[in-house]
């Protein structure tokens, strides 16, 4: 043994000996790593990867028989015995991904929308968690992925025309979509939340559109995941007509229903899920042909006793190539860093003139939702029953509507991130991309002076320099002018209460499952164009006014 590896006094806890160092492996290739320690007695180990436990890894060695790309990351070990624990350096490991015998992405990017909360129709409750839960996943398979809540139209073509921008060849392309919708004539349109009721075609968006867009970039894979239903409920509504797609065999349709129906989400008090997605995150993972992935889903929605006879999941594709969404990303081009946005944790320490000191942390839970929390830290001696109020800013005042009215999921998401962290108070703030000044945050403290026995009250201001929404949300170009208001970009007549929805007959679970439809189409529209050409029309007119606001420059 070597001369001084021990110190000294040691009495037993482990000390390392090697630490692991980043071998160079490629996709399909095994990864092994290595560290050691010394202890009495004998330590045992436990590998990390992106800080969290490895399940099986548990010995000197960490064994992969075949890296994947989403092995790439942080690695460490931390040996252990009665007498304490010791850490290795960490290792930074990147799995190479150009293989000659496999299919391989460009880029992988993907737009994410839950439409949850809407003005003139049923409120939805599941489409929070299911986007959630998906974008999570898709990081995880080496995505770019923005999320977003509750747009209206206007900004669901600025997020679309976004999202086409970053396609080209080779590129692996998901978009999601979650809310209200119905099919006519083979199309599927979806609902913003700022439909008037009853709606009409060029009220919402058309997915085959944005489809025929997707495609025009020379994508490698175009996947869609449409959770809405596909009914259609006023035959009087002007048809229109499916223009036929390019036959470059790289369309993948994952409808969460079949033709005619409806797409069901179970109802459970604060936990909600979509039935689509509580399936396809069980299977999303493998590494398999994604319409064979898909196959799996649809296998176990049909059985499931709680939709048996109401929702079947329907698959249609060109795919001609084994694309799996696991393949690995191999490129040579720059990756855009506009796109996606991290879910690292921000913190900054704040203190007050009474010397008690408060910890903000910013964490971004969609590309639009932040959530602003606070952490006392111990307080001064002279200093007791300390209570803490963050005060919601006035700039997104009127956001605070779309804030409560997601309280229950965005709580549970919340209780996830924060490993039910004891936290004194927490901030939403949605709707960023709404927001177009800095934010001030002020933190009020209440305390008791024990000299005095008197309540004491001191304030503090935090500005949120705007710059910070964009490098959390990671898109300038979401910027929403004033000149853009909800009613202009669509009507917004008709009463505000829309009826409520019949829910479907309970199933053996006692859970409610509950269609996602408005039930609703405006039966005056009789225009014999086809009513999505508005798309462009639009899209157009939305520019023209970003130019006259002085932002198109943000708009490649």
């Amino acid at each position: 043994m070597p001369k001084g590896l021990l110190p000294k006094p040691w009495h037993g806890e482990p000390v390392v000996v090697l630490n692991p160092t980043a071998p160079e492996v490629k996709v399909g290739q095994p990864l092994q790593l290595v560290c050691a320690a010394l202890g009495v007695p004998a330590p045992h180990y436990q590998w990390y990867h992106n800080g969290n436990p490895m399940k099986h890894q548990k010995k000197k060695k960490l064994l992969i028989s075949s890296a994947k790309l989403s092995d790439s990351g942080t690695y460490l070990c931390c040996a252990a015995n009665e007498h304490g624990e010791h850490w290795t350096e960490a290792v930074e490991l990147r799995v190479g991904t150009c293989l000659a015998d496999q299919f391989f992405a460009t880029d992988k990017v993907a737009l994410l929308v839950g439409n949850n909360h809407y003005r003139h129709h049923p409120h939805l409750m599941a489409p929070v968690t299911d986007v959630f839960e998906l974008s999570l996943l898709l990081e995880q398979l080496g995505f770019r992925v923005v999320s977003l809540l509750d747009l209206n139209k206007a900004e669901m073509l600025i997020a679309v025309h976004q999202f086409l921008l970053l396609l080209g060849k080779g590129v692996y392309a998901v978009f999601y979509y979650a809310g209200h919708g119905y099919e006519h004539s083979g199309r599927n349109y979806m609902v913003p939340i700022d439909a008037p009721q009853p709606y009409a075609p060029e009220n919402c968006l058309s997915v085959q559109r944005i489809l025929q867009k997707m495609q025009q970039r020379r994508t490698a894979l175009n996947l869609i995941l449409l959770d809405t239903c596909r009914k259609w409920y006023n035959p009087q509504c002007a048809l229109s007509q499916v223009q036929p797609l390019e036959p470059w065999g790289n369309i993948v349709y994952g409808y969460a229903t079949s033709e005619d129906a409806e797409a069901y989400e179970v109802q459970d008090g604060e936990f909600s899920a979509g039935i689509f997605m509580k399936y396809l995150k069980k299977h999303i993972l493998q590494e398999k042909k994604v319409t064979h992935m898909l196959e799996d889903v649809l296998e176990d929605i049909g059985r499931d006793p709680l939709v048996t006879g109401k929702q079947v999941m329907e698959i249609k594709h060109t795919l001609k190539e084994a694309r799996a969404l696991t393949d690995p990303i191999c490129t040579s081009r720059p990756i855009a860093e506009l796109w996606g946005h991290s879910r690292e944790l921000l913190k900054e320490t704040l203190t007050f003139p009474c010397g008690i000191q408060v910890e903000l942390r910013f964490r971004v839970v969609f590309s639009n939702v932040m959530h602003v929390s606070a952490k006392l830290q111990a307080p001064p001696p002279h200093i007791a029953d300390v209570r803490l109020l963050l005060c919601r800013p006035t700039e997104v005042q009127e956001l605070a509507m779309l804030s409560d009215s997601q309280s229950n999921q965005v709580v549970s998401l919340l209780a996830s991130l924060y490993e039910q962290e004891d936290l004194d108070c927490v901030l939403r703030l949605c709707g960023l991309q709404k927001i177009q000044t800095d934010v001030r945050l002020q933190l009020d403290l209440h305390y008791t002076q024990l000299g005095t026995k008197q309540r004491a009250c001191e304030s503090l201001q935090k500005t949120l320099q705007k710059s910070l929404f964009a490098k959390l949300f990671s898109q300038k170009s979401w910027a929403y002018p004033p000149c853009l208001s909800s009613q202009g970009a669509a009507a917004t007549t008709g009463p505000l209460d829309a009826p409520a929805v019949n829910a479907a007959q309970e199933g053996p679970c006692s859970l409610r499952a509950k269609p996602r439809h408005s039930g609703h189409c405006n039966s005056q529209s009789n225009t014999s164009s086809e009513p999505e050409e508005n798309d462009e029309s639009d899209l157009s007119s939305l520019y023209s006014a970003l130019e006259r606001a002085g932002l198109r420059q943000d708009c490649p």
